[in-house]
């Protein structure tokens, strides 16, 4: 799995963070989503196919699944 994310698209929700903290954080200055791996670990896959399906602003993309 790989993940892509548009941080022009990003509304600042956080969900992503909530859902899988070892792939996603927030920028400290305006709260918008930021990758912190491309691959996530196995175990946080399903977190991360969570967090895609949550987002508001359909800002995570996922390919390879």
């Amino acid at each position: 799995m790989k993940i892509t994310v548009d941080t022009g698209s990003c509304v600042s929700s956080g969900q992503c963070v909530l859902l899988a903290p070892e792939t996603f954080d927030q920028n400290e200055d305006d709260g918008t989503v930021v990758l912190l791996t491309e691959e996530p670990a196995a175990a946080e896959e399903d977190a991360v196919r969570q967090a895609e399906l949550t987002c508001p602003a359909a800002a995570i993309r996922l390919s390879g699944t």
